[in-house]
């Protein structure tokens, strides 16, 4: 089965991916799995540029087919922040607990209808020889009135899917995974893996 890297740390996002990526003939590693200890810069101005910077970096330390993705919230009361600063908002170190507290004070006195906001995901892929695809997921939602759930990882407890009634972070792993903004980039990606692949063959 064929190895490959997923260029993150975040032990949520892995096993997130593991799960949707699942049924395809990948044996799916972190970096850490891999044993690979290196930070890659994030300074694309969009999810992009970033997420092909983090997977041909990687790529190039590993020689094995390599995804990474860049990920974040745009809230429309924001002007579409935090967005690709979305895991530096507030400062890289800063927990997420304290990062959405503060969104939610800063929308505290905000209309519902004007709480609009989306995760978008990005997702890279780049093969030894260089080539390069790329993928993007959207979930529309809005920015909830209290951090509820214990589901998810980072601003999952503020983002509320009308839809389901809930927050991401109140959403088991596989209702979540169905709906996901990274579940929606992986299923186009693994599209058009799967179309690479079939013209090898």
């Amino acid at each position: 089965m064929q190895q490959m890297i997923f260029a993150t740390k975040n032990k949520g996002k892995i096993k997130e991916i593991k799960a949707i990526l699942s049924d395809l003939p990948l044996e799916v590693l972190s970096m850490e799995e891999a044993g690979i200890e290196m930070d890659v810069v994030e300074d694309g101005t969009t999810f992009e540029a970033n997420a092909l910077k983090k997977a041909s970096e990687i790529a190039k330390v590993s020689g094995k087919l390599t995804m990474a993705d860049d990920s974040g919230l745009e809230i429309d009361f924001l002007d579409g922040k935090p967005g690709v600063y979305s895991a530096r908002y507030l400062g890289e170190d800063t927990p997420y607990v304290e990062k959405n507290t503060h969104i939610l004070h800063l929308l505290k006195d905000v209309p519902k209808e004007k709480r609009g906001a989306r995760f978008v995901s990005v997702i890279a892929a780049v093969f030894p020889d260089g080539r390069k695809y790329t993928a993007r997921g959207t979930i529309e939602g809005s920015i909830a009135y209290e951090i509820k759930g214990e589901n998810g990882f980072g601003y999952d407890p503020i983002f509320f899917v009308a839809e389901k009634g809930k927050t991401t972070a109140e959403l088991s792993p596989q209702e979540k995974n169905a709906i996901s903004h990274r579940a929606k980039a992986l299923q186009k990606m693994k599209v058009l893996l799967q179309k690479e692949w079939e013209g090898q063959m």
